[in-house]
């Protein structure tokens, strides 16, 4: 057994991998992964110099956006384990996309340290899972969110989009 860790994002559909934020799929996008800690949710993100709302702190759009990726992640983590899986099992891996979010700002974030969001799992219901996830840059609690999400609705369960990012950004004429 490895002990490299299993991140969610590997595993969903690749029709479902185009997220900004953390869709594997998206050349541009920022790559955000989650796994399992314990009996807890982590996802750890370095922010870049283009994350900075002032000279030395993360704006707040990359913190929800983190936030909000790790709750989707973690989401799908909890359902999936709820339903007797684990990743790498043969069983397809759902998709969870956000209902609600709130996020909290507690402090300035750093931009000079690693960003690091745990969740706990509140509750699992048929087609929800509430999260409550913490941010810490460094050992400075910076942000706390509180995410409802739901298994993807069908309307959204959709082929390859027409055009992916990578080809949005560079249009052939």
């Amino acid at each position: 057994m490895s002990d490299q860790p299993k991140y969610v994002q590997d595993f969903y559909p690749d029709e479902l991998t185009y997220c900004y934020g953390c869709g594997r799929n998206n050349p541009l996008g920022l790559s955000f992964r989650t796994r399992w800690d314990g009996n807890r949710t982590r996802t750890e993100y370095r922010p870049r110099a283009e994350h900075m709302g002032v000279p030395g702190f993360v704006y707040g759009g990359l913190i929800a956006s983190l936030i909000d990726c790790h709750s989707t992640g973690s989401a799908t983590l909890a359902y999936y384990r709820h339903q007797g899986h684990e990743l790498g099992d043969a069983a397809p891996v759902p998709r969870f996309v956000t209902a609600s979010l709130k996020i909290d700002f507690l402090k300035p974030t750093p931009i000079s340290e690693t960003l690091v969001v745990y969740g706990e799992i509140v509750s699992i219901g048929a087609r929800k899972v509430i999260v409550h996830s913490s941010m810490y840059a460094g050992e400075l609690l910076t942000a706390r969110g509180e995410a409802v999400l739901v298994l993807i609705p069908p309307t959204m369960m959709t082929p390859k989009p027409a055009s992916t990012p990578s080809e949005a950004a560079n249009p052939s004429e």
